[in-house]
């Protein structure tokens, strides 16, 4: 009888950790495939200035225009604060940039600051009516689909009524009805932020790559293995890290390809 109560308080307490840490534990097993390499290894921009023997700090090229959110405000979908510096620092040398997912504006905002004056920004959204109307594959992550709709009810963005509007247009539109060759080799960056769903992801991607400049960089966000609504972003850049030179940025969830 003592044995078979030793054996149940195991259990429970096995059980207990497990549903305690069950993100690290995921995340832990969780497989991936994409090397990770330092910020430096992205653009020369970010490589640090040697201002003393023992001290090394930022070029002038990575000082940005930035801001933050108040833990208070509740609003879905959002970088890190290192995310946006990077995305920033990146702008200020792109003058045609395109955005799969604005959602509240955060990011498209920090670009339209950060961009050469006579930048332009194409960034696209849906509204909550095409979200609730989206298509879906069997394979799509239903965690994802419910993402989307909750991270679609915004018709004003961060960047509405400012300024630099006015570098900015806001496309209202399901991707996979975008046409790619509108825009082919048009974009010195592209911010893939969109839907999470594998047949979004694997759709903005192919897009992208035709989009993309000689020169250009494709960041990809969310890259999280072992996260449930990230698993298609992570299944699907696996995949096609076998073929195209795709990295990991350190200590973020971008990914990201030069296309040199």
């Amino acid at each position: 009888m003592i044995s078979v109560i030793i054996i149940l308080l195991i259990a429970t307490n096995i059980i207990t950790i497990y549903l305690l840490k069950r993100k690290k534990i995921k995340k832990y097993f969780a497989k991936s495939f994409i090397k990770s390499v330092n910020l430096e290894k992205v653009n020369k921009i970010f490589e640090s200035e040697k201002i003393s023997e023992n001290l090394y700090g930022p070029k002038k090229d990575v000082i940005v225009k930035s801001f933050c959110i108040p833990s208070g405000q509740d609003i879905v979908g959002i970088t890190s604060d290192y995310e946006a510096w990077i995305l920033s620092s990146l702008s200020k040398i792109s003058k045609n940039i395109f955005e799969f997912g604005t959602c509240s504006g955060k990011t498209t905002t920090l670009m339209a600051l950060n961009s050469p004056n006579d930048s332009k920004i194409i960034t696209l959204t849906l509204d909550s009516n095409q979200a609730k109307n989206l298509s879906s594959d069997s394979q799509d992550n239903k965690v994802s689909i419910r993402n989307i709709i909750n991270e679609s009810n915004y018709n004003k963005f961060i960047f509405s009524g400012k300024e630099y509007e006015e570098k900015i247009s806001v496309m209202f539109m399901d991707s996979k009805k975008l046409n790619a060759d509108e825009y082919l080799n048009k974009f010195d960056l592209i911010f893939i932020d969109g839907g999470h769903t594998y047949s979004i992801i694997e759709n903005d991607s192919i897009k992208a790559f035709k989009m993309i400049k000689a020169g250009g960089i494709i960041l990809w966000h969310d890259y999280v293995p072992g996260k449930t609504s990230d698993k298609d972003v992570v299944k699907y850049l696996n995949k096609i890290s076998k073929y195209k030179k795709i990295f990991h940025i350190e200590n973020t969830s971008l990914c990201y390809f030069n296309n040199i």
